[in-house]
């Protein structure tokens, strides 16, 4: 099988983290999160105490950001500057924060060639929500994984919940519709299915029954 690029796009709680690392262990490709990418650039201007509408010193943070991903048994770590902040980037500050940082411009320009040089060479696995469109446009396989507002939140509710953090459930439908208006309405590479994507509804399917579909996608277009 030829190895291609592979975008998973889609909105917060669709699942995309968890069936992008499926599918990379499945095909043996190399995982690269766009997601934690903007999730690092806001926490370390979070920790920097750089306000999150300063798109000019944003943009300087992810200019000089040093991010790597490894998978360390089925778990892609992810570190900055060779700190593990995996746990870290997903708290709902930090999710918050990478919506707002990825609005920016600057932001999203100082990010595109890393993402294209951590992924170009192909044999990888690329989840986000505009890699089909905008950092990868001519991938080999696009998907659009997607699902109702109301199973997305309670997706979110029980990985917060998994993780010790106290959660609501309509505070997190609230979030994650708050997150969809940004991220689907931005100027910038607002968040949707590319033409050629292939959309997922994971609604009602099982994790299994995700990467199985996503899996014979790939393998059609490797032919």
């Amino acid at each position: 099988m030829s190895a291609l690029v592979v975008t998973i796009d889609g909105p917060a709680g669709a699942g995309k983290s968890t069936v992008a690392k499926r599918l990379a262990r499945r095909l043996d490709y190399r995982l690269l999160d766009t997601g934690a990418i903007y999730r690092a650039v806001a926490l370390t201007a979070i920790r920097a105490g750089v306000a999150l509408d300063d798109e000019a010193r944003l943009a300087a943070i992810a200019a000089a950001l040093d991010i790597d991903f490894r998978f360390e048994g089925d778990v892609n770590h992810v570190f900055v500057a060779g700190e593990d902040v995996t746990a870290a980037i997903r708290t709902p500050e930090a999710s918050q924060g990478a919506s707002k940082v990825s609005a920016w411009p600057a932001v999203r320009a100082a990010l595109l060639e890393l993402q294209r040089r951590l992924g170009g060479s192909g044999g990888v696995v690329v989840e986000g929500r505009d890699t089909g469109t905008v950092v990868f446009p001519d991938a080999q396989a696009k998907v659009f994984l997607t699902a109702s507002d109301e199973e997305r939140a309670r997706r979110r509710m029980e990985e917060l919940r998994a993780g010790g953090k106290g959660a609501d459930l309509e505070d997190v439908l609230r979030e994650i519709r708050e997150r969809d208006a940004r991220d689907a309405g931005r100027d910038v590479a607002p968040m949707r299915a590319a033409d050629d994507a292939v959309i997922v509804d994971s609604s009602t399917m099982s994790l299994d029954e995700v990467v199985v579909a996503l899996e014979t996608v790939v393998r059609e277009r490797a032919r």
